[in-house]
């Protein structure tokens, strides 16, 4: 059966959620949340393929994003925040519990929800970023950093040291994005490949660099990349970015010691007994998990766990649909036969 893909928005007394939603409404709930910078049509390859397979499928803009909320402030990004966005969101969907599935910072979201609010989650499943029970925070991931790949001498924050420019250099990092936005999309969304392996990520120079794009101040104006977006996709993607600017979407990196506080927080010491799913992306060499210690602490904080190698880059989901698809797809009827009966 094929179902629309509808649009909805859910407002309460302190947020604004919008949302693409697709399937029966009564089917059990899978919520696939995005990450930096993306929208919910970053799930549009998943939405009628999980829907016809008899989930109820959703798919929120996050805060900073979209059609939902925007806000000011740094503070107004942390994940307690963020989590709380999601909470009201199921309550709207009037479902108890829902399978969370996650990439990039949608990913730190999924799993909070997951060590957090374990009674309102079936499983969770999480593209290319790892879970870190103690928090997604440089405290905790620079320690398993490459360093045959990053000297530390030269980079101090291995391939995260994008982010230390974000906390160091918000203005210049958020206005090179805004600089172009059209060029910035296209820059951004690059389809991985087997070449980068063993050598720094593009992430790791920023700092070194002075700014995102070799320091240029804006991003350059290469082709559009047919194997991420489409046309249509693109300028969906610019129009929203556009509209709300950079500010909101970086400032989910400006949380760390916020993020790292509520991880503090986590039921169970943050150890996840629920089913969980991650998939690593062979080409992603930010999130590299395939070779150096990333993935160490979630095999350890996760009792439940399944792993699956995708051969795509960072934006697996729009990359590797099929992959990503099937993958979920054997879990989900693995580990939930009475759910999706149900």
């Amino acid at each position: 059966m094929n179902f629309p893909i509808t649009e909805h928005t859910v407002h309460t007394a302190r947020h604004t959620s919008f949302y693409l939603a697709c399937g029966a409404t009564d089917a059990p709930l899978i919520i696939f949340v995005h990450g930096w910078p993306e929208l919910a049509i970053s799930w549009r390859h998943q939405l009628p393929v999980f829907a016809a397979l008899g989930f109820r499928c959703i798919a929120p803009d996050m805060r900073g994003y979209g059609r939902s909320s925007v806000y000011p402030r740094h503070e107004d990004y942390a994940l307690s925040e963020i989590t709380t966005d999601m909470r009201e969101l199921l309550a709207a969907l009037g479902q108890d519990k829902a399978i969370w599935v996650g990439h990039d910072w949608g990913a730190p979201v999924v799993w909070t929800m997951a060590s957090h609010y374990p009674e309102l989650c079936h499983g969770v499943a999480n593209l290319c970023v790892p879970y870190f029970a103690a928090g997604f925070t440089p405290q905790n991931f620079i320690p398993l950093i490459d360093r045959t790949v990053y000297p530390e001498a030269r980079f101090p924050w291995g391939q995260w040291e994008y982010m230390a420019f974000y906390e160091e250099n918000f203005d210049r990092a958020h206005q090179a994005m805004e600089a172009d936005v059209y060029a910035t999309v296209k820059a951004l969304f690059r389809k991985g490949g087997p070449d980068g392996a063993g050598k720094p990520s593009r992430t790791a120079t920023t700092r070194h660099d002075g700014g995102w794009f070799g320091g240029l101040g804006r991003a350059p104006d290469l082709p559009l990349d047919h194997n991420e977006l489409s046309e249509e996709d693109l300028h969906r993607y610019v129009s929203s970015l556009q509209r709300n600017g950079f500010f909101g979407p970086d400032s989910w990196y400006m949380n760390h010691s916020r993020n790292g506080v509520f991880a503090r927080q986590a039921k169970n010491d943050g150890r996840l007994t629920m089913p969980v799913l991650f998939f690593h992306g062979a080409y992603d060499y930010t999130c590299e998990t395939m070779t150096s210690r990333l993935a160490e602490p979630m095999r350890a904080d996760c009792e439940d766990l399944t792993e699956v190698v995708v051969p795509s880059g960072h934006w697996m989901a729009q990359e590797q649909p099929v992959g990503v698809n099937a993958g979920l797809a054997r879990w989900l009827a693995a580990k939930f036969p009475g759910v999706w009966a149900g």
